[in-house]
């Protein structure tokens, strides 16, 4: 994949990604409105009716006095209140219709002791009407002043209470008698908290609540303990209403827990979009993960390949030209010459072996088929062995070792072998990497129950980024397909592995241009 198309492919997928995690949030967000806005509806149905039961339960209580009234007696005065007719004749037939409709009302005096009223005797009617439909078939204008002894042809009386004026008499007087109550009187705290919580279950709002009834403005007794007026969680509705449309009183309820309550209901399904959206976020970056590895370990690959090339193409090219100088017949008769071309080959035959060796310890060490028997061995016994391994390669360089050996306590379980080869890694890779003279410094220090080894260069150091990289199997700093320094990304591997596997540690410090300190801690025995 080219390095366009990769870019593309990860732009996408975060486009996409973005896009999903966005439009997550605009459906929370338009959800959370749309429970709100719901949330408000239903209050306001809720207060309503609640304004409702406060009037009806007046009503029952006014009705149910009233009745008790009429049981014990009360006097009437019945009077004609209004009548109105209806006079129709046919010329041609002389048929003659009377309509006639007579309205009564009953006047009742309602005594003030019997609703507690301060005022006088309250009147109170009830309204009936009586109609009568006469029908002459054959009234002449003659007998029309006679009307009065001649009887209809037909005659229909009816008489009923008039539902609708009673009704209307009952609602003035009742807010008329109400309206004198102080409010505590029309309604308990308990009452009202009984009826707004029913309403609220009614429902759907199971959350709490705290309500106040104020007058003008001003806080009544009527009210729950914690109740606060809050402009964006109190809703309010005028209650107990005159006969002139006003009323002083308002009931106002607010929900503390209102946000809580919201969210709760979209709980659930937001937890589902939220753990989806996860999963596709850990794929979506595991996926982009494993595209940048691939694309590491690929350039890796290349890069191996390349300097493993190179590193087999010197010594192979040496053989072959010790071989054809072997070859000449002028040579063949030289046993010194013959004898120094053999050794050339042996050297270089042996330097390919060690490489192999590299990458096959390698591969030993991750499926833990090397076997590490560690015994107590001196730390500065096994530094001078590797100081006398480098010692030739540092001359080559003209190069200088400084030592500062200065712990006391240098005996450790470790495995001579192994662990020379790693102060050995470290020391040639002191070596390799300086652009100068390398000087190479290596000091000890007991601190508590350990020795520290550092091993010190002037090399050409390492930025923040290759230090969390260096000890990567086949890593080395990419500069391109040309390294000026051949190797093959496995001695710092290897070094890693052997120290983990000895229970030490070892630490980097360097910086670009200023040389490398590596920092080996290593638990000593007594």
């Amino acid at each position: 994949m080219s390095k366009w198309w990769f870019r593309i492919l990860v732009f996408l997928m975060s486009l996409s990604l973005i896009g999903i995690i966005s439009i997550q949030f605009y459906w929370f967000k338009i959800t959370l409105e749309g429970n709100a806005e719901q949330f408000k509806l239903q209050v306001k149905q809720v207060l309503g009716n609640v304004a409702e039961r406060l009037y009806e339960r007046e009503a029952m209580f006014f009705l149910d006095r009233m009745n008790e009234l009429v049981q014990d007696g009360v006097d009437d005065n019945p009077e004609q209140m209004l009548e109105f007719g209806y006079y129709q004749r046919n010329t041609q037939t002389n048929e003659t219709i009377i309509y006639s409709n007579t309205i009564l009302s009953e006047d009742f005096m309602l005594p003030p002791t019997f609703f507690d009223n301060r005022k006088d005797s309250l009147p109170f009617k009830n309204f009936t009407s009586k109609r009568q439909l006469e029908v002459y078939n054959s009234l002449s204008p003659d007998k029309q002043k006679m009307q009065n002894n001649i009887q209809p042809d037909i005659q229909i009386k009816k008489s009923n209470k008039l539902k609708m004026l009673d009704k209307l008499n009952f609602e003035i007087s009742l807010r008329d008698v109400m309206s004198t109550w102080p409010i505590q009187r029309r309604i308990s705290v308990e009452e009202l908290q009984k009826i707004l919580d029913n309403e609220l279950k009614n429902y759907g709002v199971k959350t709490p609540f705290e309500f106040g009834i104020y007058s003008k403005g001003l806080a009544t007794k009527v009210r729950s303990e914690n109740f606060t007026m809050d402009k964006n969680n109190t809703y309010s509705i005028p209650i107990f209403m005159d006969n002139e449309g006003t009323t002083p009183f308002n009931l106002y309820i607010t929900f503390p827990e209102k946000r809580k309550f919201l969210l709760s209901e979209v709980l659930g399904i937001t937890m589902l979009s939220l753990l989806f959206t996860l999963i596709i976020i850990l794929a979506y970056a595991n996926a982009l993960n494993q595209l940048f590895k691939q694309k590491q370990i690929s350039e890796i690959k290349t890069d191996f390949i390349n300097n493993m090339t190179h590193e087999f193409k010197t010594p192979i090219a040496t053989i072959n030209l010790a071989l054809d100088a072997i070859k000449n017949p002028k040579v063949i008769q030289n046993t010194e010459k013959v004898h120094q071309y053999l050794q050339m080959i042996k050297d270089e035959n042996k330097r390919m072996h060690a490489q192999v060796e590299n990458v096959l310890r390698i591969s030993k060490l991750e499926k833990n088929e090397i076997d590490i028997r560690k015994t107590p061995q001196d730390v500065h016994e096994l530094l001078q062995d590797a100081m006398d391994h480098v010692q030739l390669i540092l001359a080559d360089k003209e190069g200088e070792m400084e030592t500062n050996l200065s712990a006391s306590k240098t005996t450790a379980l470790l495995n001579d072998m192994h662990f020379t080869n790693v102060f050995v890694n470290i020391m040639e890779n002191a070596i390799k990497y300086s652009n100068e003279a390398p000087l190479v410094k290596v000091t000890t220090e007991n601190i508590k129950d350990f020795i520290l080894v550092k091993i010190q260069d002037n090399g050409i150091g390492m930025s923040k980024q290759v230090q969390k990289k260096i000890f990567d199997k086949f890593y080395r700093e990419h500069t391109g397909d040309v390294h000026n320094v051949k190797g093959h990304g496995l001695g710092l591997a290897y070094v890693k592995k052997m120290i983990d596997l000895h229970q030490c540690e070892i630490f980097v410090e360097s910086e670009k241009g200023k040389g490398s300190t590596f920092t080996i801690k290593i638990p000593i025995v007594n």
